[in-house]
């Protein structure tokens, strides 16, 4: 089977087996863990950033940062597509009662002004807006990248600004904007190891000390807290030691089958309208070519470690015929 349903149903590399074979591990709770704390502190020395914090999912990473920058009560604003309200399962409500009010899908093409004239000010009876969330690379965009421009004017705004960047990398390597470029821009991010980067699992949180502080005990709160989790650290240095230069072979396959296809593409995710997507998706299947409905009439197809120029091949020859 080609599978491009996601960029998360990677294996590790015999390299990477052998880095979690032999890492040094600790229990992290106690913060003991040598790997783990290497990891983070070099996740946050990528970002320009004090410190981070290492979590076990993306949605948990996300849902941290949130609270460290909404009250309960208070209001996140983010685009209706975001995976923070659209794909975290009311996360944002449910676990830290933040209120969300989003701005209508336009992926990576964000209006700067348009955002600022939706912030709420404090005051009774008003719900005050507290952060922004964006989305870099973005999902439903199509793996789109939001300008550093644009993050620049949000960051003009002066309200607490949240990334939800489980593939920053990927926009990072695209465009050459340096990833402590990124990071200043963001009171807090999120990033993710076990997408592009290949890793199995985990994802961290990226702040100030004082916050990453305060992220500790609600990982715990939220059931996060780990023991010898070196062991998965290990994958993700790993990961970001041998496997992020490499993202651009990613977008070059993904434009191949973009241009093939008729899809729209930025870097490792390809979107293409349909008339059917569970049509397609099940008939792509039978042909041996996964891939995801996401809509009612688009499906996407993201390229990632594990997607060879041959496999890539074999879904063009498939994709082609069943579109």
């Amino acid at each position: 089977m080609v599978d491009l349903r996601s960029d998360t149903v990677t294996k590790p590399t015999p390299g990477m087996r052998a880095a979690m074979a032999q890492a040094e591990v600790g229990d992290d709770v106690f913060g003991d863990d040598p790997t783990v704390n290497a990891l983070e502190a070099h996740v946050a020395a990528l970002f320009g950033h004090e410190a981070a914090l290492f979590c076990p999912t993306g949605t948990m990473a996300n849902q941290i940062a949130l609270q460290l920058l909404v009250p309960p009560g208070g209001e996140l604003l983010a685009g209706a597509d975001a995976h923070v309200v659209s794909y975290e399962l009311g996360a944002a409500a449910a676990l830290g009662g933040v209120s969300t009010r989003t701005w209508p899908s336009v992926g990576a093409d964000l209006d700067p002004d348009a955002i600022a004239a939706m912030i709420r000010p404090a005051g009774y009876p008003s719900n005050p807006t507290r952060a922004i969330a964006v989305e870099q690379t973005h999902n439903l965009g199509g793996g789109t990248i939001v300008p550093v421009e644009t993050l620049q004017a949000l960051r003009r705004i002066d309200i607490p600004l949240h990334c939800d960047g489980a593939r920053i990398w990927h926009a990072h390597v695209e465009t050459g904007v340096p990833l402590d470029t990124y990071g200043p821009l963001f009171d807090t991010l999120s990033v993710c190891l076990s997408k592009g980067l290949g890793a199995p699992v985990g994802s961290l949180v990226i702040g100030s000390a004082d916050k990453i502080a305060k992220a500790r005990a609600l990982r715990k709160r939220m059931g996060g807290g780990m023991r010898q989790v070196g062991i998965l650290a290990a994958a993700g240095r790993y990961a970001l030691d041998h496997h992020l230069k490499r993202l651009g072979d990613d977008h070059a396959r993904a434009a191949r089958l973009a241009a093939a296809i008729g899809g729209t593409q930025q870097t490792n995710i390809v979107l293409k309208k349909v008339g059917d997507a569970q049509a397609t998706t099940a008939a792509a299947a039978e042909q041996g070519v996964l891939i995801a409905a996401m809509l009612p009439d688009l499906v996407r197809m993201i390229i990632h470690l594990d997607v060879s120029d041959e496999d890539v091949d074999r879904a063009i020859s498939v994709l082609s015929a069943v579109i």
